[in-house]
């Protein structure tokens, strides 16, 4: 730290109080990455388990509220 007069001079590392090392940087990286990893997991074990051929279908997937109920 330098003075000069009223004005102070410092690095980087002295104004931050601390080294900067980058350890968010790696702990942002491999976190993402095994999100990554267990969604892609996730999604191909779905896929492998489900029957072949089996798509669904979108007008059974929707709900009908005027609809009467079954069983009436």
């Amino acid at each position: 730290m330098i003075r000069h007069g009223e004005e102070v001079e410092m690095s980087t590392e002295e104004a931050s109080g601390g080294q900067k090392r980058g350890i968010v940087r790696y702990v942002l990286l491999i976190s993402t990455a095994l999100a990554i990893i267990a969604l892609s997991i996730i999604w191909m074990t779905g896929a492998a388990t489900s029957p072949e051929g089996s798509t669904p279908n979108p007008a059974e997937a929707t709900a009908n509220p005027a609809a009467e109920p079954e069983g009436d």
